[in-house]
């Protein structure tokens, strides 16, 4: 049944799609650079356990039930917007208190007596596994991106679709993986180049406008 799957077209369409910067992969990037790329990719993980759900839901039919009914859809919606708008404050809110630091980090650090560069405490692997996985599963237009874009690549006469559906979900999963090790990869060298104040606050600014965004596109979608 896997051979019922169009993988040639598959591919470079997943891959693209992986590697646009979206919620999750600034949340990788970000990660990166604050945490490192190990704690970063160990997070993602949280991303791919809702799209794991998202892809069994779809081979199950779930999610035409999510596309048909409006009550579902508005609270799965909801949700999302609500959460997604609270951590784009957050993050925003983080940006500003880390700029507002800077200066006088500097003050202290040039006077020899500051703790600019002590460790900031780490956050457990599994909050940020955690955020991961909520960021991706607040968005319902996931779980129907799902379900309108994995059946475009199984051949028209394919006579059971569940399987395929699986192994299309499976290869999907596998290439944003990859990419989420790129962002993740790409934050920690930011972090080693010792840029990681400045940089740092601009990411931070732009994930939560990200967030933000997408809070707002979700308001006014329709389904």
């Amino acid at each position: 049944m896997v051979s019922e799957v169009e993988w040639a077209a598959f591919f470079p369409a997943a891959l693209l799609l992986a590697a646009t910067p979206g919620a999750n992969q600034l949340l990788a990037l970000r990660n990166g650079l604050r945490h490192g790329p190990r704690a970063a990719v160990g997070a993602s993980l949280g991303r791919f356990s809702a799209f794991a759900l998202m892809v069994a839901a779809v081979a199950a039919g779930l999610g035409a039930v999510l596309t048909a009914s409006e009550p579902a859809f508005n609270i799965v919606k909801w949700g999302g917007v609500a959460y997604l708008a609270w951590l784009g404050v957050r993050t925003v809110a983080t940006a500003g208190r880390t700029a507002s630091r800077e200066r006088p980090d500097r003050d202290r650090d040039d006077r020899g007596g500051g703790a600019a560069g002590e460790p900031r405490p780490s956050v457990s692997a599994r909050r940020l596994a955690w955020q991961e996985f909520v960021v991706a599963a607040a968005n319902p237009k996931a779980l129907i991106l799902f379900t309108v874009f994995l059946p475009q690549f199984l051949a028209r006469d394919a006579s059971h679709i569940a399987v395929p559906l699986l192994a299309l979900g499976a290869a999907y999963i596998a290439v944003e993986f990859c990419c989420a090790c790129g962002y993740a990869a790409l934050g920690g060298r930011l972090k080693t180049l010792g840029i990681t104040r400045r940089v740092r606050r601009r990411l931070d600014a732009t994930t939560g406008v990200a967030m933000l965004g997408l809070a707002g596109w979700l308001a006014t979608e329709q389904r």
